[in-house]
């Protein structure tokens, strides 16, 4: 591909500060999604839920910074944007329901560090146990496991027994924001297809204020914006001290070991473009940041801070690589989450609206790890069985009746019951026992069991 701006070329200001804005619209919705789904399912107040929108700006801005810019052995150098992972979605719902969220903040206060900067000490001793087949299957099921959230909130979000829940007013903006990021994203290109999901939002948004001002319906509120102030400092303890508890510190630490692989996919990712791997070093200062910022802004009530995929694809599809502009993105990022207002702007954002377009970054978060086993993968009997245990186990837990864990000691119904955990545990250990070149133990052996009849291709 041709390259722009290489790693440490500078552009002129006016446009790093352009190319900066384009990363920070990329990456502002999926990353306060985070915030605002988790709060919204653990019942935060108004208040609580756009201070944490806020901490996830403040701490994926810092984290941005210190990620392309580099502070000692932290910092990969590298043009990578940082922000709030789905993937911790579901246990920090669970979690929080079961503990609260001084247990979900005290379980990302331990294990980000120690599971990440363990793991960047490590890196080239574990990385053969995590093949695309099972970091894939774990992306797959990040997605699948969004799907009936998005839903929920595409129908107006809880309370599901409400007199708003399903209505056509609610389905109908989140059809419209989906229809819209469609169209823009399949019959469009350059800037209208890279923030085709940003414009949906925008023009649901819009319609929920005419709705609103039209017809009555408060679909939209701008009270909290009004009482927020312009400027505020993070709060440690916000939500209480920090609890730590066995069960969802092995949870956290488990997602934080899949969490790695994929900053290990974007940093590969972005040097791609060089032709080359990314080096020790910056795999190793990577993590660093990676486990660094997730446990400090627990401190404060952000949630994981990792890389974020999104913007290594703006990377690839602009060909700027300056880590000099993605600087830039992560100051923006920070001045933002200082201020209240931001936040509270967000959380006025109807859950229809934001609803259409969790639907569709999870099924786009789904099609990336489908998309990541077809292109490494050949689809013989091993590799199917290890899909067919992992999904099965992970889809199951995931869509099961809460009874079906009801005869489970607290401890293990949290643990086994978080959909990402069983499909990860479940791909990791049956890829690393089972022959076959994805196998760290038995790789490049032929497999005893003869290839199917169809034509789904072979291990060899």
């Amino acid at each position: 591909m041709d390259i722009e701006y290489g790693i440490d070329e500078q552009p002129p200001p006016l446009k790093a500060v352009l190319l900066g804005l384009q990363h920070l619209a990329v990456m502002i919705v999926p990353a306060t999604a985070v915030a605002y789904v988790v709060g919204g399912a653990v019942g935060l107040s108004a208040s609580d839920l756009t201070y944490t929108v806020q901490m996830v700006l403040l701490f994926s801005g810092i984290a941005t910074v210190v990620q392309s810019y580099g502070a000692g052995v932290v910092g990969a150098r590298l043009p990578v944007v940082m922000g709030s992972s789905f993937t911790f979605v579901g246990a920090a719902i669970a979690i929080g329901n079961n503990y609260g969220l001084a247990t979900v903040f005290g379980s990302i206060l331990v294990t980000g560090v120690l599971v990440e900067w363990l793991i960047g000490w490590q890196f080239k001793r574990i990385e053969a146990y995590f093949p695309p087949l099972v970091t894939g299957l774990v992306v797959l099921i990040i997605g699948l496991y969004l799907v009936p959230i998005g839903f929920e909130y595409a129908a107006g979000g809880a309370p599901v027994d409400g007199p708003q829940f399903g209505t056509l007013y609610n389905l109908g903006l989140a059809a419209l924001v989906l229809v819209v990021a469609v169209v823009l994203n399949l019959a469009t290109d350059g800037l209208a297809r890279i923030l085709s999901t940003l414009a949906a939002i925008v023009v649901g948004y819009v319609a929920a204020i005419a709705l609103t001002l039209g017809s009555g319906l408060e679909l939209v509120s701008f009270d909290a914006v009004g009482q927020a102030a312009w400027l505020a400092l993070p709060q440690p303890g916000r939500f209480g001290v920090p609890e730590f508890r066995p069960v969802p510190i092995a949870t956290f630490a488990f997602l934080f070991l899949v969490s790695a692989m994929e900053t290990v996919g974007d940093m590969s990712g972005v040097t791609s473009a060089e032709g080359r791997n990314p080096t020790n070093e910056e795999f190793r200062g990577g993590l660093f940041t990676d486990g660094l910022f997730s446990s400090v802004g627990a401190a404060f009530g952000a949630y994981p801070i990792t890389s974020f995929s999104q913007n290594v694809g703006i990377v690839n599809f602009t060909g700027v690589l300056s880590r000099y502009v993605v600087t830039v993105t992560g100051i923006l990022l920070a001045v933002l989450g200082l201020s209240p207002k931001v936040g509270a702007v967000v959380t006025t954002i109807p859950s229809a609206v934001f609803g259409g377009a969790v639907l569709l970054m999870a099924g786009m978060v789904a099609a990336s790890g489908a998309r990541l086993i077809t292109i490494h993968c050949e689809m013989n009997r091993r590799n199917m069985t290890v899909m067919g245990v992992s999904l099965g186990l992970g889809l199951g837990v995931a869509t099961a009746p809460s009874a079906a864990f009801a005869q489970l000691p607290q401890w293990a119904s949290t643990f086994f019951s978080q959909a990402v955990i069983m499909t990860g545990l479940s791909a990791l250990l049956l890829n690393t026992f089972a022959p076959g070149t994805q196998s760290p133990l038995f790789g490049g052996e032929p497999e005893t069991e003869p290839p199917l009849e169809e034509p789904v291709g072979s291990d060899d």
